[in-house]
């Protein structure tokens, strides 16, 4: 099997600007996302990046940085960029790793690849692992996948999908009921690089705009999203200075386990 890694990078988060530069176990936040995009088997790993300083970070890593355009609306788009300049076919693979990962598995990477390079019918691949508890269900910024019975995608939302009639009706339980597949969507995707070009020349959809979740606009024009249920989150994502102090220690563990 054979794919590419994109990452995403830019300076200008809303919560923590100049976040791919946090340093985290000693190393720029960005490097350890490449780290794992290079570890996980990758034919090549590129960041994808709107400013110098990012670029001259991973640069000075040994990693390869590409300047996009500061226009542009989603990480999605920015991968498209560098997708053109590099001329992939149209059937190669390409994962979207964002640069806020930095503890994710490298297993998982590949494991969304190799999901979109066995389901011929699918242009996009994803991960999703179960949620157990009700607070994760009823948590907007939780993004919950519902299934058919091959692994695709039916909807993705931030509301609590499947919605349990007679025992939601009055807000979060103390459990989940038992027997109903509840998933939460982990934002890891593959594309086939023909789909890529695709979705970013489309403009966003109603649902889409609605919830914001770029995944809708695939969906809602015919675009199978395969899905593999994986049975444990990658660790701590990085949006908010606690999320950094999380990050921060999951990653000094592991270096210290490696010793």
């Amino acid at each position: 099997m054979t794919f590419h890694v994109v990452i995403p990078a830019r300076w200008a988060a809303s919560r923590l600007p100049g976040k791919p530069l946090r340093v985290l176990a000693g190393r720029p936040m960005i490097e350890h996302v490449w780290r794992r995009g290079v570890e996980s088997g990758a034919a090549s790993v590129t960041v994808a990046t709107d400013d110098d300083r990012i670029r001259a970070a991973v640069e000075a890593f040994g990693g390869d940085a590409r300047m996009t355009s500061t226009d542009h609306a989603s990480g999605t788009d920015r991968i498209a960029e560098v997708v053109a300049r590099a001329g992939w076919a149209d059937r190669e693979i390409v994962v979207n790793l964002q640069g806020d990962e930095p503890c994710m598995d490298p297993a998982a990477i590949r494991t969304v690849a190799a999901l979109l390079e066995a389901r011929e019918d699918a242009g996009v691949s994803t991960l999703a692992t179960p949620i157990r508890a009700p607070g994760e269900l009823f948590d907007p910024s939780v993004v919950k996948v519902v299934l058919d019975d091959s692994g695709l995608a039916r909807w993705f939302s931030r509301a609590p999908i499947p919605w349990v009639r007679g025992v939601f009706d009055h807000g979060a339980q103390a459990s989940l009921p038992q027997g109903v597949p509840f998933l939460r969507h982990l934002g890891i995707y593959a594309y086939r690089v023909g789909i890529l070009r695709r979705l970013s020349a489309m403009a966003p959809v109603a649902h889409e705009r609605a919830e914001s979740l770029e995944q809708l606009r695939a969906l809602a024009t015919g675009i199978p999203i395969a899905v593999a249920v994986v049975d444990e989150a990658p660790g701590p994502g990085v949006d908010t200075e606690a999320d950094v102090a999380r990050a921060d220690a999951e990653l000094a563990r592991r270096a210290a386990m490696l010793r």
